[in-house]
């Protein structure tokens, strides 16, 4: 049940990885059932499958029987629940935990949603899935977007530093595990598009030089660039934040075939060094457009600088969202193209509509990848105060049986070794593409603010400062930069804070009617209730230097976080980073919504 492996052209290629996914996409429930049996055929007596199993033959079992077997027996898992597994792997313990397969590295998630990075198991399937992914997404993007063979792709991506565990395993993050693969390889001469930079930039650890040497190449290669893209669009948007103050000494390097002394690593400097050659022409070229673009607050720098790139890709849903406007400033009427859907735990869906807006866009869940189930969820009543978050659950459901319009928890069934683990993601089903659901991304499940009955989720948060953002530009022609949010429980009655860092001169009146606006604009019925009753305290707006936002990222970074993997936290009770944000406010503003 994979795709063929062609050794012909990148066209041929595209055809058969295509023509695959619509084949299994047809019988996606069977291939679902039988996904889950080659799962546990390939891991049966493991220690925890045996805590919930026994020893039951299942050699003969029809593939039907043992799907309801298993999920009648073995109970849906947090990741708290896997994680003494996990750890005992991590420290050395070499008897079949979760998996037979053999477990040479360890995936660190981002640790941006909860304030803490967690182990999750990395095998050659996870390698290999990604490969096939990126493959079939590339392929129904050239059939909208066609690139030229040859081409180059400007890629923003970032390994971060690999250690050793207790037991001996290298762990880092899933990212710098496929980057360092014999897959990214393949990846590019499969699809034959070739990222700008080396492996020694990818590398290099310092995300600062990486991504200066990222942009240099780029330009040095920008007639040959197809497409650009990153993980998240968050690095999209930080790196051409940097190459407004960096652009005139990139230019001196294209210019003489030298690199910036600011790149001082030693392995990263010989391996730019060994590729860009003296190019007056193109430094004077570039050169003019920045003095243009610089007039124009960089509209437009994207197809002004990259004149033959097709479109912008990369993850651009939930917590991706915010950057939307920024990348369009940067794009101007360039595609913006929704990357695909996964965790750290799985691949779950490819983007099969490349066309669509990222505000529209879907993900075709890919029956093979894992096996997965669907926990029906459903908007709490809103008299009922005490409920962990807004949603009452019901069983999860087989693929084969979801309905469109019904919003999910997804929970995953893997070849690494994590058996019906709820992954917190809350999602709708679009429609389906053959048999197989397409998936709307709606929100992390992690209630995110709460000080009593009020429930407000990152969506929510995103839909209230949104509303305020309109309003800073239709008064001040300011923008908003970034954002975050914290529950503060410290005074009494307590209430919300949200940290704006803004790029602009704004009159104080303005930001109290942004701040104000925000206030009113939470539609959530116990934070309305809690606020007419003053058992909420008003929104507090404060406002960050510029810059703040960029020390937040250097915090993860310097605790272990890579900037391929990194997201701002919407809402944080982090102390180091409260620390710098209420060290970085210049502003406090109360809202007077309810007064």
């Amino acid at each position: 049940m994979e795709p063929k492996n062609t050794n012909g052209s990148s066209r041929s290629y595209e055809h058969d990885i295509i023509g695959w996914f619509e084949d299994i996409s047809k019988k996606a429930g069977q291939v679902q059932t039988e996904t889950l049996r080659r799962i546990l055929e390939l891991n049966w007596g493991v220690e925890y499958l045996n805590k919930w199993l026994g020893d039951i033959n299942i050699q003969d079992m029809d593939a039907s029987a043992l799907e309801s077997l298993f999920t009648s027996l073995v109970p849906p898992a947090s990741h708290a629940d896997l994680e003494p597994y996990i750890s005992r792997i991590a420290d050395g313990d070499t008897v079949p935990l979760l998996t037979k397969q053999p477990i040479k590295l360890l995936s660190l998630s981002s640790g941006t949603t909860d304030g803490r990075q967690k182990f999750v198991p990395f095998t050659d399937h996870s390698a290999r899935t990604t490969l096939q992914i990126f493959s079939l997404a590339a392929a129904y993007r050239s059939r909208v977007y066609p690139t030229r063979e040859g081409g180059r792709i400007l890629e923003f991506i970032y390994s971060s530093k690999q250690f050793k565990t207790k037991g001996g395993l290298t762990a880092g993050t899933a990212t710098t595990h496929y980057y360092a693969s014999e897959e990214f390889k393949i990846k590019q001469e499969k699809t034959k598009c070739f990222t700008c930079s080396p492996q020694e930039v990818i590398s290099g650890g310092d995300y600062k030089q990486s991504t200066y040497c990222h942009l240099l190449l780029g330009l040095f290669f920008c007639d040959q660039v197809e497409f650009i893209t990153s993980t998240f669009a968050y690095s999209i948007v930080q790196a051409f934040t940097a190459f407004e103050d960096v652009w005139r000494d990139i230019c001196n390097d294209i210019k003489h075939g030298t690199l910036s002394e600011r790149i001082n690593l030693a392995k990263m400097r010989k391996a730019v060094l060994s590729i860009i050659s003296p190019n007056p022409s193109l430094a004077s070229k570039i050169e003019e457009n920045c003095k243009e673009l610089e007039t124009q607050n960089w509209l437009g720098l994207i197809t002004k600088l990259w004149p033959n790139s097709k479109y912008v890709y990369s993850i651009m849903t939930g917590s991706m969202q915010p950057y939307l406007q920024k990348l369009r400033h940067y794009a101007v009427g360039l595609p913006l193209v929704s990357a695909d859907y996964g965790s750290t735990e799985s691949w779950i869906g490819a983007n099969v509509d490349p066309y669509l807006p990222p505000e529209d866009v879907t993900f075709a869940v890919i029956p093979t990848f894992s096996y997965y189930e669907f926990m029906p969820l459903y908007r709490e009543n809103h008299d009922c105060g005490s409920a962990i978050d807004d949603f009452i659950e019901d069983e999860p459901v087989p693929l084969s049986k979801v309905k469109v319009g019904q919003e999910y928890e997804i929970v995953l069934t893997t070849f690494t070794g994590l058996y019906r683990c709820r992954l917190g993601d809350v999602v709708e089903v679009a429609g389906f593409h053959k048999g197989t659901p397409k998936l709307n991304f709606i929100c992390r499940r992690k209630l995110i603010l709460t000080i009593n009955i009020d429930k407000n989720t990152e969506k929510d948060l995103q839909l209230v400062v949104e509303k305020g953002s309109q309003l800073l530009m239709s008064k001040a022609r300011a923008e908003l930069v970034d954002f975050t949010s914290h529950a503060e429980l410290e005074t009494q009655p307590g209430h919300y804070i949200i940290y704006w860092e803004i790029k602009g001169d704004v009159e104080e009146e303005v930001l109290g009617e942004c701040c104000k606006k925000m206030d009113a604009s939470f539609v959530d019925h116990g934070y309305v209730v809690s606020r007419r009753t003053n058992s909420i305290g008003p929104l507090e707006l404060c406002i960050v230097k510029m810059g703040t936002f960029k020390k937040i990222l250097e915090y993860f970074i310097g605790n272990g976080a890579a900037l391929s993997q990194f997201k701002i936290p919407r809402c944080t009770s982090n102390h180091g980073l409260l620390k710098i944000l209420n060290g970085s406010t210049i502003k406090r503003l109360y809202s007077t919504a309810y007064s």
